[in-house]
């Protein structure tokens, strides 16, 4: 059973940025993060792959958005630039057991419990 914690979100101004980080309790394959705001389903957001190698983003955050890790940490990242305040919500990580990216909350079997990320002046 893998444990996963997040932690750095918070109140920023539109425009701001934030890193979150998913501490894992061991290690672990493919990392991936989702959003959900109030009132709407939970939403993939970005995922990479167990070495490191490759990445996905949706749409609405590719090129402000960047996922990473370090695996000597058993930490994933999720670096979040021009923040808006439709990215408000509440981000969780999870992982998944599989070396592949996965771009559905269905594929992962581990979750974290969120951080509030609030984008707002």
């Amino acid at each position: 059973q893998v444990q996963l914690v997040e932690s750095g979100g918070g109140l920023v101004q539109p425009g701001g940025s934030l890193r979150l980080s998913c501490a894992a309790s061991g290690r672990t394959l493919t990392m991936g993060w989702f959003r959900q705001a109030p009132g709407k389903d939970r939403e993939f957001v970005a995922t990479i792959n167990a070495s490191g190698g490759s990445t996905g983003y949706a749409d609405s955050v590719k090129g402000r958005f960047t996922i990473s890790r370090s695996n000597s940490k058993n930490t994933a990242y999720l670096q979040m630039n021009s923040l808006q305040p439709e990215d408000s919500a509440v981000y969780s990580c999870a992982a998944r057991n599989s070396a592949y990216r996965g771009y559905s909350s269905e594929q992962y079997n581990y979750w974290g419990q969120g951080t509030q990320v609030t984008v707002s002046s």
